[in-house]
């Protein structure tokens, strides 16, 4: 053999099988989602964020910001006076109109609507039937949502809001101990939870038919302490919980500095689907919404990441045999 037909064939041996190794690794997933999901402009925001980086997002809508005055009076959350709300209501009929439209295009754009009740309320202490009024209170106001600002709705809108809402995020991500808010999850049609926390990025465990997510601890600032994977977290960490306009920069550094580490431990690594999770509110000057965009921008172009919804993301994980049997918790 001659020496430079040698020196091919030694230097394929050494690339086809690490392409190979390549090959055979799955997609990076990044899993983003918004609590709440109310002020208008931020839903064109990050719409427009998603388009231009070919991701979809998870809205965990909260049902307040969809009930005209006659709801507002009427909701009765459990365990709480009519009329209450800890995230308020929508202000106006025109502001819901917009809200809707913004909602439907999310969803004709491949974006997942999910739920994250109504009045955002501490339910870690709600029995099986408190969750269940509060998720039927939830569907009847999608249902509703249209014909109550005075609009025709979309011919598909009552398919989305019975067959496509399959996802939850329990208010403060305070699920009640036991079974009896996956087993109301359940009776209500959802087929996922994201309300864990865990202790790093981890796959999701299956409970009673319900698959279980959790935002997971990630390193953060000098001293890599572990926080929620969530812009309020970093919130309260950086600023106490106080906006703070004039350190904006420094909050957005610091916190894509933490989501990139987080994102390439797992890219170079076991390719767990890493999870963040934020709001719809531009905190501490809009520092984490940037860091967001920072990061999407980043990696959710590449041929070996999937920047998908909840919902995409389970055929997915699914394919790769690996639901984990321990919550990671």
């Amino acid at each position: 053999m001659s020496r430079p037909l040698l020196a091919t064939c030694l230097l394929a041996s050494l690339v086809l099988p690490a392409a190979a190794e390549a090959a055979d690794r799955p997609k990076q997933l990044v899993i983003i989602s918004f609590d709440g999901a109310h002020d208008n402009a931020l839903w064109l925001k990050s719409r427009e964020m998603a388009a231009r980086n070919g991701a979809h997002f998870t809205y965990f809508l909260s049902c307040t910001f969809l009930m005209n005055e006659a709801a507002k009076k009427a909701y009765q959350a459990p365990h709480q006076k009519r009329g209450k709300s800890n995230v308020g209501f929508a202000q106006s009929e025109n502001e819901i109109r917009e809200r809707l439209g913004n909602i439907w295009h999310a969803h004709l754009e491949g974006h997942d609507i999910a739920s994250h009740a109504c009045g955002h309320f501490d339910g870690r202490l709600w029995s099986k039937a408190d969750w269940s009024a509060e998720y039927a209170t939830f569907h009847a106001t999608l249902k509703n949502a249209w014909k109550s600002v005075g609009l025709e709705e979309p011919s598909d809108w009552q398919d989305l809001v019975d067959h496509s809402i399959k996802g939850f995020r329990a208010p403060y991500l305070s699920a009640t101990a036991g079974a009896d808010m996956i087993a109301a999850e359940k009776k209500a049609g959802f087929t996922y939870d994201a309300s864990l926390v865990t202790k790093g990025p981890a796959m999701p465990v299956e409970e009673d038919g319900i698959l279980r997510f959790g935002l997971p601890l990630i390193p953060e600032g000098p001293s890599e302490k572990p926080i929620i994977g969530m812009d309020y977290n970093l919130f309260v960490r950086h600023s106490r919980g106080e906006e703070d306009s004039a350190d904006s920069k420094a909050f957005e550094d610091r916190a894509y500095a933490a989501f990139s580490q987080a994102f390439n431990r797992q890219y170079n690594g076991d390719r767990i689907p890493l999870q963040l999770g934020f709001h719809f509110v531009e905190m501490n000057g809009g520092a984490y919404w940037r860091a967001l965009d920072r990061l999407v921008s980043d990696v959710c172009h590449r041929s070996d990441v999937a920047c998908v919804s909840y919902s995409e993301s389970i055929p997915m994980i699914e394919a790769r045999g690996k639901l984990q049997q321990t919550s990671g918790l």
